[in-house]
C-alpha cells in the first residue's frame, strides 16, 4: 500500500459509481485514514464505502441530493464531525444533459431551461456550495488540505448537444483557479478527463441513435486507442490532493489519451 495520503480523512461526492468510488477506494489504498461516501444512491455508496472499508481506511456513506442546499451543507458537516475534520475535498459528482432528458435534441437553442438548471445545479452551484461549507473545515487542517475538482475536456472546447455540461465544466476550470487564490494555503486543482467508460459514459452513449457511432466518434480522436479506466483518473486525482503535489494549486489537469494534443482524427 503507498502512503501518499497517510493519515488524511476526505470526502469524496458521486462516489458511488465509476470515477468517485475509483477515487475513494484508491484513496484508501493510499493511505487515507478514513474516506466519506457521498451520493444520492444509498445502495451503490454502501457498496463503495464496503470497498473502502476493505482497502483499509473507515468510511461513511452519506446520502446527499446536490441541487438541495441544506443537504449539502449536512453532508460536509457529518463528514467533519464523523472524522474530526476534514483535510480533502473531492467535488466529483457531476451530470450531462443525456441523464436528465430522453430528448435527442439538446442544442444550445432547443435545451429546456429544467434541464439546464438541472445539470447547472449539480455540476457547478454544488462545486461552489460543498467547497463554502468545507473551507472552514480545510483551513483549520495541519495535514495538507486541499480540493480536488472534477472538470472535463469539455470545458475546455466545444461538444453537440451538451451545451450545459461544457458550461459548467468550463466554470469548475475557473472556479478551481480562483478557490486557490482566495482560500490559499489550501490547494485547489481539477482534472479534465476525456471519454472514460463509467456508468455517465455508457448512458450517453446509449441515449444516442447510433450508441457504436457516439463511442467512435468521440473516442476517434484520441491518440491512445481505447476508452479511459477510472482507475487511470483516480490515480491523477489522489496525486493531486497528496503532499506529492504541495506546490501544484489552480491547476487543470487533461487526462484524455491525447484527444486535444492535435486536431486529427484517427482513421
Amino acid at each position: 500500500m503507498l502512503d501518499s495520503l497517510g493519515g488524511k480523512a476526505a470526502l469524496v461526492t458521486g462516489a458511488g459509481q465509476g470515477i468517485g468510488r475509483a477515487i475513494a477506494v484508491e484513496m484508501a489504498r493510499q493511505g487515507a485514514s478514513a474516506v466519506a461516501v457521498a451520493d444520492r444512491n444509498a445502495q451503490t455508496a454502501a457498496l463503495t464505502a464496503e470497498l473502502v472499508r476493505a482497502a483499509g481506511a473507515k468510511s461513511e456513506v452519506i446520502v446527499c441530493d446536490l441541487r438541495v442546499r441544506d443537504d449539502i451543507e449536512m453532508m460536509v458537516t457529518r463528514a467533519a464531525e464523523r472524522f474530526d475534520g476534514l483535510d480533502v475535498l473531492v467535488n466529483n459528482a457531476g451530470v450531462i444533459e443525456s441523464t436528465v432528458t430522453t430528448d435527442h435534441d439538446r442544442a444550445v437553442d432547443s435545451l429546456s431551461e429544467e434541464v439546464w438548471d438541472a445539470v447547472y445545479e449539480v455540476n457547478l452551484k454544488a462545486v461552489w456550495l460543498t467547497t463554502k461549507f468545507a473551507a472552514p473545515y480545510l483551513r483549520r487542517s495541519r495535514r495538507g488540505p486541499s480540493i480536488v475538482n472534477a472538470a472535463s475536456v469539455s470545458g475546455l472546447t466545444g461538444f453537440p448537444n451538451a451545451p450545459a455540461y461544457g458550461v459548467t465544466k468550463a466554470g469548475v476550470i475557473h472556479l478551481t483557479k480562483v478557490t486557490a487564490v482566495d482560500l490559499a494555503p489550501v490547494r485547489c486543482n481539477c482534472f479534465c478527463p476525456g471519454v472514460i467508460d463509467t456508468p455517465l459514459a455508457q448512458d450517453f452513449f446509449a441515449a444516442a441513435e447510433d450508441r457504436d457511432a457516439r463511442e467512435r466518434e468521440l473516442t476517434a480522436p484520441q491518440l491512445v486507442d481505447r476508452l479511459g479506466r477510472p482507475e487511470e483518473v483516480a490515480r491523477l486525482a489522489c496525486f493531486l490532493a497528496s503532499d506529492s503535489a504541495a506546490f501544484i494549486t489552480g491547476a487543470a489537469y487533461v487526462i484524455d489519451g491525447g484527444a486535444l494534443a492535435w486536431r486529427g482524427v484517427r482513421g
